[in-house]
C-alpha cells in the first residue's frame, strides 16, 4: 500500500509543481500590474502648522442614518466626531441647530470653535425652530464664533430672497456673533444686494460641479473667489464649501476619484496656508444619505469614510488608488484558488494554452475584487443590491462565458493538445458488413428537394441496407404524393440486391420528427444492426457508411458522428454568412467536446447502434431537440459516442434569417428542455463525468447569457429613464458592469478570427460574417431559452431551406422584435446624450450598456437584409459532382493535427 501511494505521489509531484510554478508566476505578473497602474501621485503636504486644515463642514450622520429623519444626534457619537476632527482642524462647520443642542458644549470641551448653521427650506414654522435653536446655542456658548442662516436657499429657491433678507436681519439684531448666509459664487455675483444684510460673505466653490477637470480646479476655485473680493471689496470672505468627490458620475470634465480628491485638497490646503484663507472643507465625513439629492456622488465628498476612516494621508505620496496593496493580494489569492484546479485538470494540455487560461482566471479573479470593492465603496443599501445582484449575475455568467471561450481556444487553437481524434475507419479486412436501416423522416418538405436525397441514399456504397421514408404531417398532397410516386418508381425499378426502400405516410402523428423517427424505428429490418438518420435536404458521399463503420467494432461506441455540411451558399451573402457560422461549431466545438466524450448528437449524418437506440427507449417524442437528448442519455448509460470530422454528406443553408432564427430558437427552446429533465444528471449523482457535464452546461451557458443579456436589455432602458427622471434613485458604476459584457465581446472578436484561420480555414471577410450572424441571433436564442426554461410546450417548425439559392421573403420579416427593441434603446441613448449637453451630468457608463445592447439587434437587422439580396450569378466548383466529396484520407495524421481529408471544407466549394 505505502508503495502504491509512494508511486501515485510521485507521479502527481511533477504536475503539481508545474501548475503551482504556472499560477505563481501569472499571479506575481498580476501583482506587478496592480502595481504598475497605482503608482503614487505626486501632491503638496500639508502644512507643518500643529493641525493641517483652517476649518471642515460637518454632518453628524452615521452610515445608516438620514437627515431627513428629524433624529437628534447621539452626545456620545458626537463627542467622538469631535476627538477626531480636534486632530485636524480647530474650526467645525454645521448646517442645522435642531438635533445638535448637545455640539457647542462637546466643541468647547475639544478646543473647537463652531460656524452654527440654521437650515431654512420655506416653512415658516420649522424655520422658526431652527432660528430659535440657533439663537439658543449663540447665546449660551462662546464656542459659537459665527452664524451662517439659510444653506444655498437662493439656489434652491427654497427662500423668497426678501424673506431671507429680513431673517438675517433678525437673527444680526439678536446676537453678537457675526452672521452670513452662504450660496454658491455665482448666487453672490446675481444677488449682489444680499452683501448688505450679511457680517461676511459664505461661498460655495465646488469646481466639479461646473465640470472642471481636476487639475484645473484648484485655479478656478481661486478665480472664483478673486471674483467675490472683487465685486464686495471691504467684506471679509468665508469659503463655506470647497472639495472634490472621491467616486460618482463623471460631470464634464469633472471625473470623481480616490486620487483626484487627494491631490486636489492638498493642492488647495497648500495654497490656502500661503494665501493666508479662510475656508471649510466639503466635508469631514461621508454622508451616504445624500445620494438621494445629489446623485450618486453625493455621499463621497468626506475627508473621512462613513465609518470615520482616512481615505488619504495629507503627507507623503498620495496613492492612485487606496487600499490596492489589499486588492491585489486578494485577487492574487483568488486567482490561486481557481487557476491551481484548473491547470492540474488541463495538465495535457501545451503550455500556451495553460497560460492563457491561467491569465483568463486571474483576470476573472482581479475584476471579482474590483466588483465587490466598487459596491462597497457605494455604501449600498436594499435598493442599491437590488440594483446590483441581478447586474452582478449577468457579470458572473459573462466571465463563465469568457473562460469556457478560452478554454475552448486554448484546446484547440495549439497543435497537440487533442489526443481523442478520431479518423475515418472502414471494417477490417473480412469483416461482414452490418445491415444498416436508414430513416428519412420529412414533413412539408420541397419534393424535388427530398428526391435528390433519396437519390444520393441509394446510391451508397454498402451491400446490407434499406431506406424508410416517413413523411408525417404533410397536408399538402403536393409535396407527399411526388415522393411516394418516386419511391414506387425506384422500387419497381429496382435492381437486384438494391437496397430496400419503404415509404410510410403519417398524415396526424404527435412528436414532431421523433415521433416519425420512433415509427421507422420500430418498422426497421429485424437485422439492422445500425440506424441511420438523415435530414431531407442531405445528399450524402456513397462512402458514408462505408467510411465509419469500423468504429462500431467497439461495443461501447454507440453514435459516429459526421459533420453537418452545407452546399449551394456561395452566390447568396446571408447563405455564405450562414454557412461559415455552422462550419466554426463543426470544426472547432465537436473537436473540443469530442476530447471528454461529450459531443452533440445531430439528427443528420449520424450512426446509432440500434440496440442502444431501443435501449435507451428510442428517440423522446416531447423534445425539439430529441437528437442531442437521445445522445446524453446514451452518455448517461456509459456509452461512447465518436465524431469523426469527414465532410461526407452536405445539406442546405436556411432560406434567410427568418428561417435560420426559427431554427436557432428552437434550438434553444429544445436546450433548455433538455437541461430541466436531466437536471440531475447533470447536477447530481449519475455516471457522466465531470467533463460531459462540463461540457453540456458550458455549451448552454452562452444562450443562457443571451438571455439575461435580454433582461439586462430591458433592465438598461427602464434604468435610464430612472436616471433621467430620478437620478437619486438610479445611478450605480454602470461603466463597471458593462466592461465585462465588452471585454466577452472583445474576447470573441479576438479568438475567433485566430480559430477560425487555424480550424476553419475561410478568411476574414467569411469569418467576420459568421460572427454577423451568431451576434444577430442573440434575441432569438434568448426567446427559446425563456421559453424552455418557462416548460412553454414546444412547437417543431421545419427549417425552411435554401433549395434554389434564392433570396428569402424580404428583409423586415422576422426582426420586428429587435427592430423595436433598437428603437427603444437608441431612443434613451439620445435622451442621456442629450441629458449631458444640457446638464454636463454625464452617463459614459449607461451609454456603454446601452450601446453594447445595441449590437444584436444592429446585426440582425444587418442579416436580415443580407437576406432579401438576390443571389449572384457565379461559376462554382460546387456543380461539379466530382468536386462534391472528399478523397478519403491518404496517411495517419499525427495527435490532435487535422488529417488531410479534414482539410476538405464545405467551403472548399467557393467560386473560382
Amino acid at each position: 500500500m505505502k508503495i502504491a501511494r509512494g508511486r501515485v505521489l510521485r507521479a502527481w509531484l511533477p504536475v503539481l509543481a508545474q501548475a503551482g510554478g504556472i499560477a505563481l508566476g501569472v499571479a506575481l505578473l498580476g501583482l506587478a500590474a496592480w502595481a504598475g497602474l497605482n503608482r503614487p501621485l505626486g501632491a503638496p503636504d500639508a502644512p507643518d502648522a500643529p493641525l493641517p486644515l483652517a476649518g471642515v463642514a460637518y454632518s453628524p450622520q452615521h452610515r445608516w442614518d438620514d437627515a431627513r429623519d428629524g433624529r437628534p444626534a447621539e452626545p456620545a457619537a458626537l463627542a467622538a466626531d469631535m476627538a477626531t476632527l480636534s486632530r485636524l482642524t480647530r474650526r467645525v462647520r454645521t448646517y442645522g441647530a435642531q438635533g445638535l443642542e448637545a455640539l457647542p458644549a462637546i466643541a468647547q470641551r475639544h478646543g473647537l470653535r463652531l460656524t452654527l448653521g440654521a437650515w431654512l427650506d420655506g416653512d415658516p414654522q420649522a424655520d422658526e425652530r431652527e432660528i430659535a435653536a440657533a439663537l439658543n446655542a449663540a447665546l449660551r456658548h462662546t464656542a459659537v464664533e459665527r452664524v451662517i442662516v439659510g444653506n444655498e436657499t437662493q439656489l434652491r429657491r427654497s427662500l423668497p430672497p426678501a424673506q431671507l433678507r429680513r431673517q438675517l436681519d433678525r437673527v444680526r439684531a439678536s446676537i453678537d456673533q457675526p452672521v452670513s448666509t452662504a450660496e454658491p459664487w455665482h448666487i453672490w455675483l446675481a444677488q449682489p444686494e444680499l452683501a448688505a444684510h450679511v457680517d461676511f460673505i459664505t461661498v460655495h466653490l465646488l469646481p466639479y460641479w461646473e465640470g472642471v477637470p481636476a487639475d484645473r480646479a484648484v485655479a478656478v476655485a481661486l478665480q472664483r473667489l478673486a471674483q467675490i473680493r472683487a465685486r464686495f471689496p471691504g467684506k471679509p470672505v468665508v469659503i463655506g464649501e470647497i472639495g472634490w468627490p472621491s467616486a460618482g458620475e463623471r460631470r464634464g470634465a469633472a471625473l470623481p476619484s480616490p486620487a483626484a480628491q487627494a491631490v486636489f485638497v492638498r493642492e488647495f490646503i497648500a495654497r490656502a496656508a500661503s494665501l493666508g484663507l479662510d475656508y471649510h472643507l466639503m466635508e469631514a465625513i461621508d454622508q451616504p444619505w445624500k445620494r438621494a439629492l445629489e446623485g450618486s456622488v453625493g455621499p463621497h465628498w468626506g475627508l473621512l469614510d462613513a465609518d470615520r476612516q482616512p481615505k488619504f494621508a495629507l503627507r507623503g505620496p498620495v496613492e492612485a488608488r487606496p487600499g490596492w496593496r489589499g486588492e491585489a493580494l486578494l485577487s492574487a489569492a483568488l486567482g490561486l484558488a481557481l487557476m491551481l484546479p484548473v491547470l492540474i485538470a488541463t495538465r495535457r494540455l501545451r503550455l500556451p494554452g495553460r497560460l492563457c487560461l491561467a491569465a483568463g482566471a486571474q483576470a476573472v479573479a482581479a475584476f471579482a475584487v474590483l466588483a465587490v470593492s466598487a459596491l462597497l465603496a457605494q455604501y449600498p443599501g436594499a435598493r442599491e443590491l437590488a440594483l446590483w445582484l441581478p447586474l452582478a449575475l449577468v457579470m458572473g455568467i459573462s466571465a463563465l462565458i469568457g473562460l469556457s471561450q478560452l478554454f475552448e481556444f486554448a484546446e484547440t487553437y495549439w497543435p497537440g493538445s487533442l489526443r481523442r481524434t478520431a479518423r475515418e475507419q472502414p471494417l477490417r479486412a473480412g469483416e461482414l458488413a452490418p445491415f444498416v436501416s436508414i430513416h428519412l423522416a420529412c414533413c412539408n418538405e420541397p419534393p424535388a428537394m427530398v428526391i435528390a436525397t433519396l437519390d444520393s441514399l441509394m446510391a451508397l456504397d454498402w451491400p446490407a441496407y434499406e431506406v424508410i421514408v416517413v413523411d408525417n404531417n404533410t397536408r399538402d398532397p403536393a409535396r407527399w404524393r411526388p415522393v411516394r410516386a418516386h419511391v414506387e418508381r425506384l422500387r419497381r425499378e429496382r435492381p437486384a440486391g438494391a437496397p430496400a426502400l419503404r415509404f410510410i405516410r403519417l398524415p396526424r402523428w404527435p412528436g414532431f420528427k421523433a415521433g416519425a423517427l420512433n415509427v421507422a424505428l420500430a418498422r426497421s429490418d429485424p437485422r439492422a444492426a445500425w440506424i441511420g438518420v438523415v435530414d431531407a435536404d442531405y445528399q450524402v458521399s456513397p462512402r458514408w457508411l462505408a467510411a465509419l463503420a469500423g468504429h462500431f467494432s467497439d461495443p461501447a461506441c454507440a453514435v459516429v458522428q459526421s459533420p453537418q455540411a452545407h452546399r449551394d451558399w456561395a452566390a447568396q451573402p446571408l447563405q455564405r454568412m450562414m454557412n461559415w457560422e455552422y462550419e466554426g461549431f463543426f470544426r472547432v466545438g465537436m473537436h473540443h467536446r469530442h476530447e471528454r466524450n461529450a459531443i452533440i448528437q445531430h439528427g443528420t449524418m449520424s450512426l446509432v447502434r440500434a440496440s442502444a437506440l431501443r435501449e435507451a427507449g428510442g428517440w423522446a417524442a416531447d423534445c425539439l431537440c430529441e437528437d442531442s437528448e437521445l445522445g446524453l442519455r446514451l452518455l448517461q448509460r456509459g456509452a461512447r459516442l465518436v465524431y469523426v470530422d469527414s465532410v461526407l454528406g452536405s445539406g442546405l443553408v436556411p432560406q434567410d434569417f427568418e428561417a435560420c432564427r426559427r431554427q436557432r430558437q428552437r434550438w434553444a427552446q429544445g436546450a433548455m428542455q433538455i437541461l430541466r429533465r436531466h437536471r440531475d444528471a447533470l447536477l447530481g449523482r449519475s455516471p457522466l463525468t465531470v467533463g460531459q457535464r462540463y461540457h453540456f452546461l458550458a455549451g448552454w451557458l452562452p444562450w443562457i447569457g443571451d438571455a439575461l443579456n435580454l433582461g439586462l436589455t430591458l433592465a438598461a432602458m427602464v434604468s435610464a429613464v430612472g436616471v433621467l427622471a430620478a437620478p437619486g434613485w438610479v445611478g450605480p458604476p454602470m461603466l463597471l458592469f458593462a466592461l465585462p459584457l465588452a471585454a466577452v465581446l472583445g474576447v470573441r472578436l479576438l479568438l475567433a478570427p485566430l480559430l477560425y484561420q487555424r480550424r476553419v480555414g475561410c478568411g476574414l471577410a467569411d469569418t467576420a460574417g459568421a460572427a454577423l450572424v451568431g451576434l444577430g441571433l442573440s434575441h432569438a436564442i434568448a426567446r427559446g431559452v425563456i421559453a424552455g426554461l418557462a416548460g412553454r410546450r414546444g412547437v417543431f417548425e421545419v427549417t425552411r431551406k435554401a433549395v434554389t439559392g434564392d433570396a428569402g421573403r424580404g428583409p423586415d420579416r422576422g426582426v420586428r422584435e429587435e427592430r423595436m427593441l433598437l428603437a427603444g434603446l437608441l431612443a434613451c441613448l439620445l435622451g442621456l446624450l442629450i441629458d449631458t449637453l444640457d446638464s454636463g451630468r454625464r452617463h459614459d457608463g449607461w451609454m456603454l450598456l446601452l450601446a453594447l445592447q445595441c449590437l444584436p439587434c444592429l446585426a440582425a437587422l444587418a442579416c436580415a437584409r443580407l437576406g432579401a439580396l438576390p443571389p449572384a450569378t457565379l461559376t462554382s466548383r460546387s456543380a461539379s459532382p466530382a468536386a462534391r466529396w472528399p478523397a478519403p484520407p491518404v496517411a495517419p495524421a499525427a495527435p490532435g493535427r487535422p488529417l488531410p481529408g479534414e482539410r476538405f471544407r464545405s467551403g472548399d466549394r467557393r467560386p473560382t
